[in-house]
This record gives structure tokens, sequence and C-alpha cells, in this order.
């Protein structure tokens, strides 16, 4: 080969062509318009269980990402669930600690963002195959809640 160049650049493609994602870990994340999260946005994360999977345990966190400018050491969430084939659902309040006066953000931070990944529904079991959705309101006092980028939900099998 003439130039050494496209020799690497083939060696590092063939190696991220064979990186995968874990198959037992789902996360999705929504960016909030403008970064200020109105109570009327209700995102909606759907994720599927498949047959073999409704014996595992899982644990499901919600993900959020703020600047540093967010006011709040903390952000109240509903979240509810609607199961496949169910026309209900289930709603929880989640009061979900952002920071501390004493240690600051609690999430990881880069810059003058910071990322949170909060569990809030421990070894849960799916019962049911297909597809789940989760839908995400803030129900802070202040509203649109400002200095919120993204909210999501990440889904792992319990270890």
């Amino acid at each position: 080969m003439k130039n050494p160049f496209l020799l690497i650049l083939a060696a590092c493609s063939l190696q991220l062509t064979g990186c995968t994602f874990p198959s037992d870990v789902f996360e999705k994340d929504i960016v909030i318009p403008g970064q200020q999260w109105e109570s009327n946005f209700k995102p909606q994360v759907d994720f599927t269980i498949k047959d073999q999977d409704t014996t595992s345990l899982y644990n499901v966190y919600l993900v959020l990402r703020h600047s540093d400018a967010y006011n709040y050491n903390n952000i109240w969430v509903k979240g509810t669930v609607r199961q496949p084939g169910d026309t209900a659902s289930k709603t929880q309040r989640y009061d979900l600690t952002l920071g501390t006066n004493d240690k600051g953000w609690l999430g990881s931070g880069m810059d003058d963002i910071y990322e949170h990944r909060i569990l809030i529904q421990p070894e849960t079991k799916f019962k049911r195959p297909g597809t789940y959705s989760f839908i995400l309101e803030q129900i802070m006092r202040e509203d649109p809640l400002k200095h919120v980028l993204n909210v999501g939900v990440r889904v792992e099998k319990a270890k």
C-alpha cells in the first residue's frame, strides 16, 4: 500500500464494525426544545421486550441532562408506564435529588453540563412481551422549567 493513512483507516473501521452495544441495555434521550421543559411537553420513550426477556429483572433509570444554571437541587417528574395490550397505564411521581448544597451536583459533569442516571424502578419484571411506553412529565412549579437539555429512560438487566 502506498498510503499508510489508508491502511490505518481501514484497520480502525474494521475494529469499529466489530463493536456492538450490549443487548441487555436500552437508553433513549429526548431533546427538550429550547432547553425549557414545558409541562405540556411529555416525551415518550418506547422499548420492546422479547419473549425470552420476560423472565429477567431490569433496573429502570431516569436520565436527565441539565446545565449548571438549573435553579433547583431536585426535580419532580411524573412517570407513566403503558404495558403492551393495556389501555390503562400506571403513573408514579418521583422527587429526584440532583444536587446538595454541600456537595453540589451529584451527576457526572463536563464543563457546565451535568448528566444524572437515577434509579427509579429497581429489579422490575416486564411480564409481557411487546412494546412498553414511558411518558415523562415535569411537575415542578416553574413552567417552563429552564436549563433542562435532555430527558430519557435507561433500561438494563439487573445483575
